[in-house]
């Protein structure tokens, strides 16, 4: 005779850290974060139905999970693994605590009574999408390496090639993110384990032999690049610096990573396929390149990366003419 077993229990869950802070002014949690969004499928961010922000991050107390939730003013962020306390800790920072707002209005009002009608107009329009968007800010990780390894695999290629790229690398070498995490989510490997990474996992990944080297030599200096992440402007100018030293970054992988971990308002993406043409479009009603693209740039010098952020959020856009960067696909070499 068979005797019915009663149902084993799940093992309880790990309670999270938590921490409430309320930020001084208005804040877009998502708007915010979404920089650091690999694609639609990043396993590193997620964003739950009940408007939660999920993301993973590899702190320099070990993995973590960090969730975030605003409501009446007010961030709630709980995390999850070795990590957690640092996440809590530096998650202000993350929500652009320390960006300098203030002084980016008065720049744009100072412009505004520019005696140059090209400047005073520029300033208004700027004033204008800043105004749609009290809520954006600049913020910063503080976490170098884990902005620059997607940062070169988005190098001279379309999104939809690098992410798959990311999703494939964290999948198979990450680890499943601390505490109860969206299912798929994962933590970006160490540096040691990106240097180990072998050469047909690149070619699975769909990154060509040039990127994978990039990211492992990277991996080698990442310490030193990851106290960079201490200062603001110097701390950004400084891995500036290190960061070009490198063999196969230039100017515009550089500002991606510093615009992310330094939350440098100031490091506009020179080099991007589409950029010049948008700002370029939205300021003047024509496309230029990145000369054109940094001269009219140069009177937000010190927010030049926030006038491209407000630029490229607010959907104006060129009329479509010519061919479309293709996607390639190196697993089929």
């Amino acid at each position: 005779m068979e005797t019915s077993r009663a149902p084993v229990p799940a093992p309880p869950r790990a309670a999270p850290r938590e921490r409430r802070w309320r930020p001084s002014g208005p804040l877009d949690v998502a708007l915010t974060l979404s920089p650091h969004r690999r694609g639609g499928g990043d396993p590193a961010w997620r964003r739950t139905p009940d408007g939660a922000i999920w993301r993973t991050s590899r702190t320099p107390d070990g993995p973590g999970t960090l969730r975030v939730t605003a409501g009446r003013g007010e961030v709630l962020g709980q995390a999850w693994g070795p990590g957690a306390d640092w996440l809590l800790e530096t998650l202000p920072s993350l929500l652009g605590a320390d960006d300098d707002v203030a002084g980016f209005a008065a720049l744009l009002a100072r412009l505004a009574r520019s005696r140059d009608p090209r400047q005073a107009r520029a300033a208004a329009f700027v004033a204008g999408l800043a105004g749609r968007l009290p809520g954006l800010r600049i913020g910063r990780s503080l976490r170098v390496f884990e902005a620059l390894a997607p940062g070169v695999l988005e190098q001279k290629v379309v999104g939809r090639e690098a992410w798959r790229a990311w999703r494939f690398l964290l999948r198979r070498y990450g680890e499943p993110a601390p505490g109860p995490a969206p299912e798929g989510m994962y933590v970006i490997p160490p540096p040691e384990v990106w240097r180990a990474i072998p050469s047909w996992d690149w070619h699975r990944a769909g990154a060509e032999a040039v990127r994978g080297r990039t990211i492992v030599n990277a991996a080698r200096h990442a310490a030193k690049l990851e106290r960079t992440a201490g200062g603001r402007a110097e701390g950004s100018a400084e891995a500036d610096r290190l960061l070009r030293a490198l063999p196969g970054i230039g100017v515009w992988t550089s500002a991606e990573v510093r615009q992310r971990a330094h939350g440098d308002p100031d490091a506009p993406s020179v080099g991007d396929f589409h950029l010049p043409g948008i700002v370029g479009y939205a300021l003047t009603g024509r496309k230029t390149d990145d000369d054109g693209m940094l001269e009219l740039l140069e009177p937000f010098r010190g927010h030049r990366h926030r006038v491209v952020r407000l630029i490229e959020l607010s959907g104006i856009r060129p009329p479509a003419r010519g061919p479309r960067m293709p996607a390639r696909d190196y697993r089929s070499i």
